[in-house]
């Protein structure tokens, strides 16, 4: 392992999951809010914002960066929250479903 931080090997992955609709990353466009990151256990909290409230691409983004994070090393367990989306509360159930 590198001499990175988990947080900072995340927000690198994050940096990688790239809107289609923008072209600009969702670390770059803010959508990734309230990240935290335990560096003992690994466990990641944090909430997506999409870009607008119909966003087309919540679900294919969400689950984007669902397995971009899921794919660093020293990640045990994340929980995302989606926010500000009209369908939240529907793909937030489905998240939780698919843990």
């Amino acid at each position: 392992m590198s001499n990175e931080t988990l947080r900072e090997r995340v927000l690198l992955k994050l940096a990688t999951v790239v809107d289609p609709e923008t072209g600009v990353d969702v670390l770059r466009m803010r959508l990734i809010e309230d990240l935290t990151v335990d560096e003992e256990t690994g466990a990641l909290t944090y909430k997506f914002h999409p870009s607008s409230p119909l966003c087309p691409l919540a679900v294919t983004l969400t689950l984007n960066i669902r397995e971009a994070i899921a794919e660093v090393e020293g990640v045990t367990s994340q929980s995302i929250e989606v926010v500000g989306y009209v369908r939240s509360e529907e793909l937030n159930a489905l998240l939780k479903e698919t843990e």
